[in-house]
């Protein structure tokens, strides 16, 4: 990099519940934009994801350090706006905001970033094919009495996982009948 390229100051927001490499690729292609970037995260407030989105698994705090903890992340904002105005672009002197061209149709909006692309101000990524936190959420969903096992095999109480009386001791007395049986084979 050379000392005197400008820097340009990108802007990527996002949810970003449950971390994951989606996610960082995301953010690596925003970073790679320019050859001097300076990457800006928004995390979008807890209150807006419940509004616009519904319930998330991470709450604010933990998705925004989960999203601190990615190299490629110089800056990260919360509460990010749901949707960006010129006093956002202009407070935080944002060159560019990335996401991808997908129209995100949201808060009686088309689509959340056309003011971005009306200024000219808006760089398209590209989302990671096979990974998305619906779909993680979705694989945990499926595999349910899986994981609920799991995790009353390594001692958590119903109360925990939130469970009624029956279904816990259905799972544990079950895992339980599944070890000593393996035992006998043994």
């Amino acid at each position: 990099m050379n000392k005197d390229e400008k820097q340009v100051r990108v802007y990527a927001d996002g949810v970003y519940d449950m971390f994951h490499y989606g996610h960082a690729r995301q953010l690596e292609q925003c970073k790679k934009l320019f050859p001097n970037t300076y990457l800006i995260v928004g995390v979008c407030s807890q209150e807006d994801v419940e509004k616009f989105k519904g319930k998330s698994v991470m709450d604010g705090y933990q998705r925004t350090e989960s999203v601190k903890h990615c190299k490629w992340a110089d800056e990260v904002i919360y509460p990010a706006p749901w949707i960006i105005d010129e006093k956002f672009l202009n407070d935080h002197r944002i060159d560019y905001v990335a996401h991808d061209d997908i129209p995100y149709t949201t808060a009686d909006v088309d689509d959340a970033y056309a003011l971005c692309k009306k200024l000219g101000k808006f760089k398209a990524t590209k989302r990671t094919e096979g990974i998305s936190t619906t779909d993680i959420i979705g694989k945990i969903l499926k595999d349910r009495h899986k994981y609920l096992k799991r995790n009353i095999e390594r001692g958590m109480s119903r109360q925990e996982l939130g469970m009624g009386l029956w279904e816990y001791y259905q799972l544990k007395y079950d895992w339980l009948f599944c070890q000593r049986r393996k035992r006998k084979q043994d």
